[in-house]
């Protein structure tokens, strides 16, 4: 049994933080019927690489999911889905502010439809002065405090290639959603759950807020930056915590040649062993994590005369050896063919009936009553015909919808 069998997701999500989201639902064992226009996700379309099958933005984001097609905007269409939201346990939609008000179904309509109903809601902004902006992935970088944060300090704001702000918001509401779904259990109510990517990404930076705080105490140590104003600046691969880390070169030399080293007040006499300056271990001038913190530019520049000598692999081996935190720079490459991560499930192979097989990203999530086998995504109103069918309407029935463009 799944973790979450027997659990019903109205899934009217698109491109990708509702998908994310409902994608993790199915892992953890939902069935999700993902409702599409007849004209489909527009991710199906979007950035394709073979022509005519739907796109690896649209694959990797909805395997293991039922699709319907179903135009609200039409009479029968509004029916049929008024019978969807009575057998829902849960309804999630990133449409714009107000979309599915406009449709006919506010949440009170829909609670009153079926007070157990979930009505999960990912917006890109709160209720605020931004409420009916538009938000795309780097805007929620934008004004979350990722970008601000984000690069080097003469350069300028970057956007992380991490999907913060639209798979980021997806995981929250995953957590929002699971724990209205036990609260259920105790209540027998359903309720909304309402998360906003501005405040997925605000909550992913604040360590950054942390930090703005303790500027009102003086410089940030840990920083390498040589000035400080009254916000939080940009500090290259600096990790700001407090154990100092950075990204140093490695042999040959290429775009990802590198590895980032923390250096643990433990660590620093083995790295200086290693690095061939044992006498820095004792040195007073480098001995303590209180010297070296005025000079981590200078440590990491002697630590980076050794690992440039060396293939990122050798040095991680050497540095994991004597227990030092390092992880080479991977590249989408090297990630896509890395043994390990087949051998754990993360990176994953799936068969798609159209396309063939493409690599995906597995379930993250691993639970040990409860695994996880990634299945292909569904076509274009592939299960119409069963979950149409489960409502009463007939074939013949589909067959006129189809043609009246309602499916």
């Amino acid at each position: 049994m799944k973790a979450l069998e027997g659990v019903r997701v109205l899934d009217m999500t698109h491109v990708q933080s509702g998908p994310s989201a409902t994608q993790l639902l199915a892992w953890l064992g939902a069935d999700v019927v993902k409702l599409e226009a007849p004209t489909g996700d527009i991710t199906r379309q979007q950035l394709r690489d073979v022509p005519g099958v739907d796109s690896l933005y649209f694959t990797m984001l909805n395997c293991n999911k039922r699709s319907i097609t179903l135009n609200m905007k039409s009479e029968r269409g509004k029916e049929i889905f008024t019978d969807l939201v009575k057998s829902a346990d849960i309804l999630v939609e990133n449409f714009g502010p107000g979309a599915v008000d406009r449709m006919g179904f506010p949440w009170e309509r829909l609670q009153e439809l079926n007070p157990r109903l979930i009505y999960a809601s990912i917006k890109g902004f709160g209720h605020g002065r931004y409420a009916k902006f538009k938000a795309y992935e780097v805007i929620a970088q934008a004004m979350g405090g990722s970008m601000s944060t984000t690069g080097f300090e003469e350069g300028p704001p970057l956007a992380t290639g991490a999907q913060i702000g639209d798979s980021g918001t997806g995981i929250h509401a995953v957590a929002g959603i699971l724990a209205a779904l036990y609260q259920r259990e105790q209540t027998g109510r359903g309720q909304r759950v309402q998360v906003a990517m501005q405040h997925a990404v605000l909550n992913l930076c604040r360590v950054k807020l942390r930090d703005q705080q303790r500027l009102a105490h003086g410089p940030l140590r840990e920083y390498p930056n040589k000035t400080f104003g009254d916000e939080v600046p940009r500090s290259g691969n600096a990790s700001g915590g407090g154990q100092p880390g950075w990204a140093v070169r490695c042999a040959p030399g290429g775009p990802n040649d590198y590895i980032y080293v923390i250096v643990q007040p433990v660590g620093w006499k083995p790295i200086a062993s290693i690095i061939g300056r044992p006498e820095l271990a004792d040195d007073p001038e480098w001995a303590t994590p209180e010297a070296r913190l005025s000079k981590l530019d200078k440590m990491f520049q002697l630590i980076e005369e050794w690992t440039i000598r060396h293939d990122k692999w050798t040095v991680l081996d050497r540095l994991n050896a004597e227990n030092i935190p390092c992880g080479p720079i991977l590249s989408t490459k090297e990630l896509v063919e890395d043994a390990s991560l087949r051998d754990e499930g993360i990176v994953v192979t799936v068969d798609h009936p159209e396309r063939g097989e493409f690599v995906t990203v597995g379930s993250p999530l691993q639970l040990s009553d409860s695994p996880v086998e990634v299945r292909t995504p569904p076509l274009l109103g592939e299960h119409n015909l069963e979950i149409f069918g489960e409502l009463g309407v007939s074939a013949d029935e589909l067959a006129e919808l189809k043609t009246n463009g309602v499916i």
